[in-house]
């Protein structure tokens, strides 16, 4: 072989080493971010207390409505919540009293804790009032009820008619979907340890409209008041019963934002219309179904108008008028 063609050889052998040098170090060079990121350990960046959802004024924190997530270093304010400075456990119970976006750090001039001055008129939503109400042991759901919960208000009584007989025992369904502020002055669920506290208590302060404060002020007067505790899914059943009717009249544009802030004030306002009601009749078939009826005062006290033995209530039953001639009479029916 001349010495010419071993000189090219030799050139190209030079030029593919080089080439291939030059295409490693470019692969090696653009992929070096991407390792050093995912390299990076996620116990050295700081971690922020950051909205797992959409909290608005007024919203009672739970341990679902936050959690901790790493946050650039640089971006990090002196009102965060900071991960190994700040107890969540403490924050259950607060109140949001500047709106909070899903993902936005919490800061401690959006929340009011419980205790502190504000926090009920925090809680309450615009153009809500905040209503005490006297409670049992037994009407109380045995303390399982926690702020921040929703109930419906049964009334109880005994109505009393024109007769002598037992009077109407019934209760009423009042009001609905009521959310509870606080148990007798306790504003928050957790104990010490983070966890719900099961505890009895004898007065709630319930959110409600000026007129439902009404409503309630007069209920404790007639009868007792008990409460019901309402299941989560029962919010959505009553907005989509609202929406499918008149109750509430959406946008006619395509603004996603309007649309969910009516859904969102319609699902947490309190009801009192459409109650229901079960009388003594519906449990015992020895209990009344209506108001007892008046005694006839127009027969003796010892004779009844069904014939009753003497010494009872004489109760006027149907009757028919016979007429024969000039002369008119009352028959009741079955009679002779």
């Amino acid at each position: 072989m001349d010495a010419k063609k071993i000189v090219l050889l030799m050139g190209a052998l030079i030029i593919a080493v080089t080439t291939a040098l030059l295409a490693r170090s470019m692969f090696s060079t653009s992929s070096a971010p991407q390792v050093n990121a995912a390299a990076m350990p996620e116990a050295d960046q700081p971690h922020v207390l950051v909205a797992t959802k959409a909290l608005p004024v007024g919203t009672i924190l739970d341990a679902e409505s936050f959690r901790f997530q790493p946050w650039p270093k640089d971006l990090i304010e002196a009102a965060y919540y900071l991960k190994g400075q700040a107890d969540p456990a403490k924050l259950a119970g607060s109140v949001v009293r500047n709106a909070i976006s899903a993902g936005q750090p919490l800061t401690q001039g959006s929340l009011v804790k419980p205790g502190d001055r504000g926090f009920l008129a925090a809680a309450l939503g615009p153009g809500m009032r905040a209503v005490t109400v006297p409670v049992s042991a037994q009407t109380s759901v045995a303390g399982f009820v926690f702020p921040g919960d929703r109930i419906d208000l049964v009334l109880t009584q005994s109505v009393t008619g024109g007769g002598d007989g037992e009077p109407l025992k019934v209760s009423e369904t009042i009001l609905r979907n009521l959310r509870v502020l606080a148990t007798d002055q306790r504003m928050d669920a957790m104990g010490e340890d983070g966890k719900p506290v099961v505890q009895t208590y004898s007065n709630v302060t319930l959110e409600v409209t000026p007129k439902i404060a009404e409503k309630i002020a007069v209920a404790q007067t007639i009868g007792s008041l008990s409460m019901s505790l309402r299941s989560i899914a029962d919010n959505a059943s009553d907005l989509d019963a609202a929406i499918a009717g008149t109750d509430v009249d959406l946008p006619d544009g395509a603004d996603p934002k309007a649309e969910k802030a009516i859904i969102t004030k319609l699902a947490a306002r309190p009801v009192d219309r459409g109650s229901t009601y079960s009388t003594g009749a519906d449990v015992s078939r020895y209990q009344r179904s209506s108001v007892p009826a008046k005694a006839d005062a127009g027969l003796p006290p010892a004779i009844a108008a069904n014939g009753a033995p003497a010494g009872t209530v004489a109760f006027k039953g149907p009757t028919i008028r016979v007429a024969r001639g000039t002369s008119v009479t009352e028959v009741p029916v079955g009679g002779k």
